[in-house]
């Protein structure tokens, strides 16, 4: 049958450990809910917890896994309203997935009934996790060396209108940022594939104007491109 979670999943006296993942969420309980519960609920749902009791929970060591909640103090000024905080052990997220933390974290709780609402206010990430992202492949000074640029902040723009260029125009664009001065020029985070331009004609004609900025200005030249694409080959 149904059980509180709170019974489980609220746990004041649990002392956190370096590896956790800390969340601290602003939290407002449906009427009727006690704040234990409604913070209880939140680490439940994001982790481990489901509304009843089920034979499985038998198979696994949910005290190993559990978020907990730890603590609830009430938002200074503010009528039902309450921080939770979560830890969660690290074995629950996937290495180098923001994706699959987020979506325990930010995504599978969001709809809960007992909460009025509900917002992640702080997230603390511990060495231990941060350690498994792999990270651009190099710095900045990666970067310099490749534009042969030192001693200076490097100078860039977005093109703009970022979307409804046509990859011819869109490369004109970029070779009079270059020629103008510019340093390098990039994609807007909404520019990927289009109709009106797809990804290799961009390619091509940003390209040309690299070439032909840097052969008129005798400077090294850049442009990065959203390389966004729905898998690593494509």
């Amino acid at each position: 049958g149904v059980k509180d979670y709170k019974l489980t999943y609220y746990t004041p006296e649990y002392e956190t450990k370096d590896t956790d993942i800390l969340a601290a969420f602003r939290v407002t309980p449906q009427p009727g809910v006690p704040p234990e519960e409604a913070g209880a609920a939140v680490a439940a749902e994001s982790s481990t917890g489901t509304w009843t009791t089920v034979w499985t929970d038998g198979l696994t060591s949910l005290d190993r896994y559990k978020g907990r909640c730890y603590g609830i103090e009430p938002v200074p000024g503010e009528e039902n309203q309450y921080i939770a905080y979560v830890a969660y052990p690290l074995d629950l997220f996937e290495e180098g997935s923001v994706t699959n933390m987020f979506t325990s974290i930010v995504g599978n709780v969001f709809g809960f009934k007992a909460l009025r609402a509900l917002r992640l206010e702080d997230l603390r990430i511990p060495t231990a996790y941060v350690k498994t992202f792999q990270g651009p492949p190099h710095g900045i000074q990666v970067e310099r060396d490749k534009l042969n640029k030192y001693g200076r902040p490097l100078l860039g723009c977005t093109i703009k209108p970022k979307l409804g260029l046509s990859a011819k125009n869109y490369g004109r664009a970029v070779y009079e940022c270059l020629r103008g001065g510019l340093d390098f020029t990039k994609d807007d985070e909404n520019v990927n594939s289009q109709p009106f331009m797809r990804w290799r004609d961009r390619f091509l004609f940003c390209a040309e104007a690299i070439y032909k900025s840097q052969a008129e200005t005798g400077e090294i030249k850049g442009h990065y491109l959203n390389a966004t694409a729905g898998t690593c080959e494509d």
